[in-house]
């Protein structure tokens, strides 16, 4: 396993670092399944955990807090808020009102008393980012949270949150978590030079595409992968940015043979060769799936690998731009530009 720093913390991370959003009914995970996991993956090298209080509901968290009671401390250890967390409409977002009650939420899930990163699972645009940065403050200063953190951001709000955190002297977001993968490669164009001039550490999530980069899908077989079952029209190759997707599969699937590398190491060798990238979100739903996403941990790709994923996705581009979650809201809602 390789280390990197994470932006301008001083906090030491592995390079591949454990997703925990399968944990619970999401990924139909139990809690010593779930244990079995992090033991592997902390004897692998993994030194960072990710979940989120909207995981199954909390029980990621609560699973998660199980498995890694007795060693905090050898953990750095992340979660997450904003998402909705029940049908109340106040119980979301980033206001200060909610985010007090969120934490204190995830801290008695996780049964610790801090967390080493706190980010705001998506930007909310119904809440100024001096309330935000306020409230993230105060829980810093009372030793609730180490560090501040956003997740798929659009460039210019992650632009406009370190602008308010500099203008009203509050802390600021020390990472950006975004969708980065062969497939996704939009950040590239926007998020990542931002990331890189504000010296953000970077969490890239769903570096296998949601299993398209697994080696499971391929051309002629049927797709059974877990997301399939609950996501089909991400997978359904009639529609055109799936079949694109397929078509550059089978072309990255002759170049990882000719390298002499797994699908997966050749995606996750891929996200981690970016210089603005940190580390990549691995989410294993099995035993199995940890393994051979760990095979990949000193996976150091050759320049003329990269030049030949250049060839088949260009860099800056995603494949499937309409699963992005970083949309302006305007783009979604007509009603939002037109007067």
């Amino acid at each position: 396993m390789q280390y990197r720093t994470l932006g301008r913390t001083g906090v030491q991370v592995s390079t591949l670092a454990l997703g925990a959003m399968n944990f619970g009914k999401i990924g139909r995970t139990t809690q010593d399944e779930a244990t079995a996991i992090v033991d592997a993956a902390l004897e692998g090298g993994i030194n960072l955990i990710d979940t989120a209080d909207m995981y199954s509901g909390g029980e990621s968290e609560e699973m998660v807090g199980r498995a890694i009671a007795g060693r905090r401390d050898d953990i750095v250890l992340a979660t997450k808020a904003t998402m909705p967390m029940g049908d109340e409409r106040n119980h979301r977002g980033s206001s200060r009102r909610w985010l007090v009650t969120a934490l204190e939420d995830s801290l008695r899930r996780l049964g610790v008393d801090h967390v080493d990163l706190y980010q705001m699972h998506r930007w909310d645009p119904h809440t100024s980012d001096e309330e935000t940065l306020s409230a993230l403050t105060d829980l810093q200063r009372a030793g609730k949270i180490r560090y501040l953190g956003s997740s798929t951001f659009p460039a210019h709000r992650i632009v406009e949150a370190q602008w308010a955190a500099r203008e009203h002297h509050l802390s600021r977001y020390v990472t950006e978590q975004p969708s980065y993968s062969i497939l996704q490669r939009g950040i590239e164009a926007h998020v990542l030079p931002v990331t890189e001039q504000y010296g953000l550490g970077v969490l890239a999530w769903s570096p296998l595409a949601s299993g398209w980069l697994s080696g499971a899908i391929r051309e002629g077989r049927e797709i059974t992968t877990s997301r399939s079952t609950f996501m089909p029209q991400r997978f359904d190759t009639t529609i055109p940015s799936n079949r694109a997707r397929l078509d550059a599969v089978e072309q990255l699937a002759e170049v990882a043979d000719e390298a002499g590398l797994t699908m997966i190491q050749l995606a996750l060798g891929f996200v981690t060769a970016h210089p603005g990238v940190t580390s990549a979100l691995i989410g294993p739903r099995t035993l199995d799936h940890l393994h051979s996403q760990l095979a990949a941990a000193d996976t150091t790709l050759p320049a003329d690998v990269l030049d030949a994923i250049d060839g088949i996705v260009a860099p800056g581009t995603d494949l499937a731009a309409h699963e992005k979650n970083d949309t302006p809201p305007a783009l979604l809602d007509p009603s939002l530009r037109r007067r």
